[in-house]
């Protein structure tokens, strides 16, 4: 499969140009360029960073070994936050405010731009380089007049009372669970976006605080988190109302989310 992705690279094709054309035969620069991907992957850099591209919620999102690639994981925040959204009394006057903090990429403050046109996005990350690639993912998708964007640590800078939802996939991956990681994720997708501290809650623990702050009585926090830390954040969010840890396809606690 990533011999083929990396093909439909080279060309700049689809699966089905492929299928339908299995005479097709590489120039010398189609070949060089080929041969320089397959030795990427065969040295373990990820497919996503050498095509640059990753799909999320059915958008094409664009990824450097700035962000942390996209994972099918992560679209049950998406799912979380529109299932609390459709059970709000509409008020067209109002629109929602949501905070994606940590926002990498930009998949999920793009993806619920997406979803939903009337909110007011704001989308946050510590990192200056990450930001560049989420602008050019806005950009990409016609969206960068929707999400706001900021170089910030985690909340900081925002008015008390601020959003409807505040939502992230935070790092959570305690250093010492590294040897259970990827090597390839270790090896190159960046560090502090997997990995959070000895524990794997340090950012969340920072981030649970910030967010009751910066929530509207009623608002909502949802976080993409793993199995090994559930516990922890449950405890963590022993203050707040209608705490529910939801499962992913394979039935492991994935997602947190907490009404304030």
């Amino acid at each position: 499969m990533n011999a083929e992705l990396l093909l439909m690279f080279t060309l700049n094709c689809d699966r089905a140009y492929l299928y339908a054309h299995p005479e097709r035969e590489l120039n010398v620069d189609e070949q060089k360029r080929y041969d320089h991907a397959l030795a990427e992957r065969i040295r373990g850099v990820p497919a996503q960073y050498i095509t640059g591209h990753q799909e999320f919620w059915g958008m094409d999102i664009i990824v450097t070994p700035a962000v942390l690639i996209p994972r099918p994981e992560t679209e049950h925040v998406i799912e979380a936050v529109l299932d609390r959204v459709g059970r709000r009394t509409p008020t067209p006057a109002r629109p929602l405010r949501i905070a994606d903090i940590g926002t990498g990429s930009g998949c999920i403050a793009l993806a619920l731009a997406k979803e939903l046109p009337q909110a007011e996005i704001y989308a946050t990350d510590i990192s200056a380089v990450a930001l560049e690639v989420a602008r050019a993912n806005a950009a990409h998708h016609q969206l960068e007049n929707r999400v706001y964007f900021r170089e910030a640590d985690l909340l900081t800078g925002f008015e008390n009372a601020s959003f409807d939802f505040v939502v992230s996939n935070p790092p959570y991956v305690g250093d010492s669970e590294e040897d259970g990681v990827q090597l390839e994720v270790r090896k190159f997708e960046p560090r502090n976006a997997v990995f959070a501290g000895s524990t794997g809650v340090e950012v969340i623990a920072r981030l649970i605080p910030q967010a009751h702050g910066a929530l509207k009585p009623g608002g909502w926090l949802v976080m993409e988190i793993s199995g090994t830390i559930a516990e922890n954040v449950k405890t963590l969010l022993r203050v707040w109302d209608d705490v529910q840890i939801l499962p992913d396809l394979q039935s492991i606690p994935r997602v947190a989310q907490a009404r304030k």
